[in-house]
This record gives structure tokens, sequence and C-alpha cells, in this order.
């Protein structure tokens, strides 16, 4: 019975982790009760009223009996089989003894942008679990690789304010009917609904592909990533929990800081980000010592600077994301351990698994050292020894034509040992040639304490001087 449990955990593990399928949840349906200021639907007594200037669609599922009804100028009214609108005869209607008007709520406000309005399905349209698989913020909105449903028989109206130039999609499906192609999304685009369903300044782009890279593909809002992190803190209060560790870690594409661990991998052309996450979740997350850890996997783009100031360009990792719900000293313990397994296997099987190298950061709650814990646990590649390589043979090379005098380095303010004249003879008297050397016919620094101050010029007779660097000999020759 055991090994049946642990089997089952397993393949909700994995089911979780392959859902691509992204679902709105808000709709402006009129049986919807919080469509409405008063929080219920209207009944037949009521005068139902909709904005004059607002723009909406409302889908109908059922027929209603009401008193009056204002409709704005631009909107539809969506109506099911059987559903309709009849005038109040006067009768009874339980629970609608005091007549009011109820006003339609305002839909504008929902952003596509916002993840609290979407939630992840599996590929068979159930709704996930919130499980130990999870995704990071950015990619709680869905991705360019994604699949956007909108629930059959509901209505919407949703804000596609963007960055992006586009916002590409694989496909959108709307009243049940999925549109994957550019033609089928560009010939309802030029229906009448459309309008009414989005606005905004951003374009929706149906490409019909999916992600052609078997090693990932990063999810692409990352130019939104700060919509993103607006509507999640507005939900929850403008503001970042407080995390039990000190340092806390900041994943990409993550809004808020997390107690854990971080594993970023480099990987080859043989890497399979499905397959090794399949691995990681039947070899190590649904072991029972590590039931309490949630994972996050994908790709992501991380930034490159140059002395790590100067922005570079940008490299695609790998980034594991770890946290457990540990509390007080022993917050992201349990994440540390299974990061360090992870780096164990990666160790032993990195190769066969397309993965040159991994790191590691570490945030946990304990106080032992004072400060958060890091480690990086790199393999030295190929690539890395013929870099330090070639930078040695440039400095040596450097060195070799400076000395054979064939670069010449800015001079310094000190005279050089290897820049002193050999033939220690005066110059011959009576030359009008070059200038007067201020540096000629000065004493060297005594050792001697009891000999006179090293500012003290030198006897004419006793001569010492240095070679000028801005004098040719050869020009006194004619």
């Amino acid at each position: 019975m055991k090994c049946l449990f642990f089997l089952l955990g397993v393949l909700q593990l994995l089911a979780a982790a392959t859902a691509v399928y992204k679902q709105w949840i808000p709709n402006t349906n009129f049986e919807t009760a919080s469509n409405w200021d008063k929080g219920r639907v209207p009944c037949a007594s009521d005068v139902v009223h909709f904005e004059k200037n607002k723009v909406v669609s409302v889908f109908v599922s059922s027929p209603h009996a009401l008193t009056d009804m204002y409709l704005p100028l631009n909107g539809e009214l969506v109506l099911a089989s059987g559903a309709g609108f009849a005038a109040f005869n006067g009768s009874w209607d339980p629970g609608c003894d005091s007549g009011t008007t109820v006003r339609f709520a305002d839909s504008e406000h929902h952003a596509w942008f916002d993840p609290t309005l979407w939630q992840a399905l599996s590929p068979g349209g159930e709704l996930k679990p919130s499980g130990r698989v999870f995704s990071v913020d950015e990619e709680r909105v869905p991705c360019r690789y994604d699949d956007v449903i909108f629930q059959p028989e509901t209505s919407f109206r949703v804000n596609i304010e963007s960055s992006q130039q586009v916002i590409h999609l694989r496909s959108i499906s709307l009243m049940g009917q999925e549109l994957s192609s550019p033609e089928a999304w560009a010939e309802y685009l030029r229906g009448p609904s459309a309008p009414l369903q989005f606005h905004g300044n951003g374009t929706l782009q149906v490409t019909g592909t999916g992600c052609p890279d078997k090693s990932g593909c990063a999810c692409g809002n990352a130019l939104d990533g700060h919509r993103i992190c607006a509507a999640l803190l507005e939900a929850s209060g403008s503001q970042c929990p407080v995390p039990a560790c000190q340092s806390p870690l900041r994943p990409l594409g993550h809004c808020c800081g997390v107690c854990g661990a971080t594993v970023n991998l480099d990987f080859t052309p043989d890497f399979d980000l499905q397959k090794y996450r399949d691995r990681l979740v039947q070899a190590l997350l649904s072991q029972p010592k590590y039931a309490s850890v949630r994972m996050a996997i994908s790709k992501v783009h991380k930034a490159q600077t140059f002395l790590g100031v100067i922005p570079r360009s940008s490299t695609p990792v790998i980034q594991i994301v770890l946290i457990d719900d540990g509390a007080g000293v022993q917050t992201g313990s349990t994440a540390e351990q299974l990061a360090a397994d992870i780096m164990e296997d990666i160790a032993q099987h990195g190769e066969a698994l397309g993965i040159s190298s991994g790191k590691v950061e570490v945030a946990t709650g304990s106080t032992f050292s004072g400060q958060v814990g890091s480690q990086a646990l790199t393999r030295i590649t190929a690539g890395t020894v013929l870099g330090l390589l070639f930078g040695l043979l440039f400095l040596r090379g450097i060195l070799f034509l400076y000395r054979r005098g064939k670069l010449r380095l800015p001079t310094l303010c000190l005279p050089r040992p290897w820049d002193r004249l050999e033939d220690l003879a005066s110059p011959a008297p009576g030359s009008d040639k070059g200038f007067d050397n201020p540096m000629f016919n000065v004493e060297p620094l005594s050792t001697d304490p009891g000999e006179e101050t090293p500012q003290k010029m030198a006897p004419k007779d006793h001569h010492v001087f240095y070679l000028n660097p801005l004098y040719d000999a050869s020009e006194t020759e004619t």
C-alpha cells in the first residue's frame, strides 16, 4: 500500500510538471454575482444599469425577468440557447422584495499580466492542483509557447497593455473553439467581439508552434516583469512578505525574495529539460525526506556583465528554485540538502545529462555563520582552461615586446634603473642643442643618517645623471 501511494504521488508530480495550459479566471457573465455592485444577480423587481460609456461583452446563460434595463452604447449581450429577458409582470419573486438599481461592475481593471488571474491546467483540461512543482511569478502568466484558454460559455474583458511589441502564444481557445493558426486568429480579430474582449496597446499573436528546443524555452515575459510584480504586490498588500532568512534569494522571474536554494546549470546541446525535470521528480523530489520541498525549474536568461558592472549580454541557464516549509532556524535547510543532492547527482552523471556546470546559492534561517551561506560547485571546462592560457600568453607577449623596446609604456615619475645611461661621461660642453634637464646633477638618496639631506645638490664635478626620454643624442651630430 505504501508503494502504491508513493507511485501515485510520483505520477501527480509528473502530470503537474508538463502543464503548458493557462486559463483566464475572471468573467463578465450576467449570472456571476461578483460582477454586480450589490454582490448578487439582478432579480425581477430590479433595474439593471450598464454604464453608458463602458465597453463590455456579457454572456447570458438563462432567462431573466427585469423591471428595466439600461444598455451601454458599445457592448454586446451573448445569449445562450434559451436565454433572454422579459419584462417583470408584477408577480411575487422570492428573495426579491425590494426592487433597486443594480449596476454592472467595472471590468476594465482586469489585466493580462496579473498572475492572480490565471490558473494552470493539466493537459487533460483539469485544474492543476497546487502541488510540489510551481512556477516563478513571470511564468504564472502565459508564456510565448503556452496555450491560453478562456472558459466555454463565458464572456470576458482583459487589458493587454504591454511593453512587448507582440505577445506571442501557441493557441487561444474562445467559446470552446481553439484558434491555433495565425490565419484563424487574424480572422477572429476582424469580428465584432474581439475589440470588446481585448483592450490596451498590446497585440496578441497566435503562432501555432510549440517550443522548438528540447533544452526548453525562456518564458518571454521579462519586459513586463514590472507589471507582473506590481499586480502581484497590489493583490498581497503592496509589499513582499518578510522572509525568515537574513539575506533571501531573488530568483530570476520571481518578484519577492525566498528562503531555500537556487541551482543554476550550464548545459550542452544534449540537455533535455523535460527528461531532467522528470528525473528530479522521480529520483529526488518524491523522496519522503523532501516532502516539504517545492521546486520550480525552467530556462531563464541570466545577464552577463564585464568586470561585474558593465552589461554585456545574457546567457541561457537552467534555474532550479527550491523552497521548503521550515520555520525558524530550519527555514530552507531541507531545500539546501536537496540542492546538495542535485549537485552530487550532476557530479556523477552531469556529462550524460548534458550538464556542463552548476552553481548553488543558499539562504536559510540558520545564524551559525551570521550570514547566508553560498557555494559554487563548478566543473572547469575546456573553454575556461583555454581562456586562462590565452591570457597568460598575451601578458607574456607584452612583457617580451616591452623588454625588446618594441613597445613603450607610459613613463613613471621615478627613474627606472634599466633606463640609466651606462656611459657616465658628461656631454660635450658648449653644445647648443637640447634643454636643461631638471633631473641632471641630482644626488642620489643617502642611506647614511650622517650625510647631507637628499635635497642638497651634488658638486659640479660629481656627475650623476639619468637618461632624458625627450632628448635624442643623434640630433647633436652635424
